[in-house]
């Protein structure tokens, strides 16, 4: 029986996964990100470098620390266990957990640049007109971060698309509910089927370079500067 062009089933999880994982952080890092830049509270820099860890941390790391987090034995995975009535670990609600924190500098960094790059001027005006915070942000910041925001959506997308240590060692490789692509192209070299890799890599690789060209197409340079 010949192999598909490219294995859907992984095609399908891996775009739910980024799209799950993309409105999250829209919600989660515009929270976030407009804390950073009203507090003067001094957690703001432990904040910030804790956002930007999974940046330099190895995904086998994180995913490691995430599996033991998930798993019965610690206090906050027998919490979720006992929410939702089994583990998250391999699981797709395990890897959309995994994928918001590996994927969560590239939703903040991006808006906190936006955020700052508004005149603080009209912050100051808004607040002076009575304003409070979440109006500041949902009438003044957000409107004139567009772009920001753009880029944020963009470089979440494409980066859970392409994400391979944190969701093998969080999900395993389960077809149909935790095998995404990347893993999809692992699982085709060891098998030797180099045709079919090279399918799924053109295809990531087209997502990717899509991605990068239309971020920079739409941002100026300094809201990139931080990402």
């Amino acid at each position: 029986m010949p192999h598909q062009w490219i294995d859907l089933t992984a095609l399908w999880l891996t775009v739910r996964l980024a799209a799950v994982t993309t409105l999250i952080l829209l919600v989660l890092g515009t929270i976030i990100s407009a804390w950073i830049v009203f507090t003067r509270s001094r957690l703001r820099a432990v904040v910030e470098a804790v956002c930007a860890l999974p940046l330099l941390l190895p995904p086998t790391v994180l995913g490691f620390y995430l599996l033991v987090l998930l798993g019965p034995q610690t206090a906050p995975g027998r919490l979720l266990t006992h929410i939702v009535g089994h583990p998250l670990a391999f699981t797709f609600w395990g890897l959309v957990i995994g994928s918001v924190i590996y994927s969560l500098p590239f939703a903040v960094q991006p808006l906190v640049a936006g955020f700052q790059s508004v005149d603080p001027a009209l912050r100051e005006q808004a607040a002076l007109l009575g304003a409070g915070r979440i109006r500041i942000l949902r009438e003044v910041l957000l409107p004139l971060s567009k772009r920001s925001v753009l880029t944020a959506v963009t470089l979440v997308f494409a980066h859970t698309v392409g994400e391979f240590g944190v969701v093998l060692m969080v999900g395993g490789d389960i077809p149909g509910a935790t095998r995404t692509l990347s893993i999809a192209i692992y699982d085709q070299v060891q098998d030797f089927s180099y045709a079919q890799a090279n399918h799924t890599s053109i295809l990531l690789l087209v997502v990717a370079t899509i991605a990068l060209v239309a971020t920079y197409w739409r941002a100026p340079h300094r809201e990139l500067t931080h990402v």
